[in-house]
């Protein structure tokens, strides 16, 4: 499928966005909790959290208008909500992204 130069922008947004809330989402779960519950270290979790939380609202925020612009079908749009809940979700709707739509950085 080709994408026109609008919606190439909005799939290489979504695709950064994405790919961050996927890092902050195992940073938190791999380096922030076991720091927390192991060393007890609790603040690397409040401020990774944070960072994940604006990451997560900011991912949610751009599915819709993305799904939106590149004529996503529903379930294209439900697997990239769930895709932000599984640890490596993000990386793999990234790559079915990459390979069924064309978008490279």
């Amino acid at each position: 499928m080709s994408l026109t130069p609008e919606q190439h922008k909005w799939a290489k947004r979504f695709r950064w966005i994405s790919l961050i809330e996927g890092i902050s989402f195992l940073v938190l779960l791999l380096f922030a909790m076991p720091l927390k519950y192991i060393f007890g270290l609790p603040l690397a979790v409040k401020y990774v959290g944070w960072a994940h939380g604006i990451l997560f609202i900011l991912y949610i925020y751009t599915v819709f208008p993305t799904a939106h612009k590149l004529k996503w079908k529903f379930s294209r749009t439900f697997f990239a909500l769930i895709a932000s809940v599984l640890p490596f979700g993000p990386f793999i709707f990234d790559r079915n992204l990459k390979k069924s739509q064309h978008v490279d950085f």
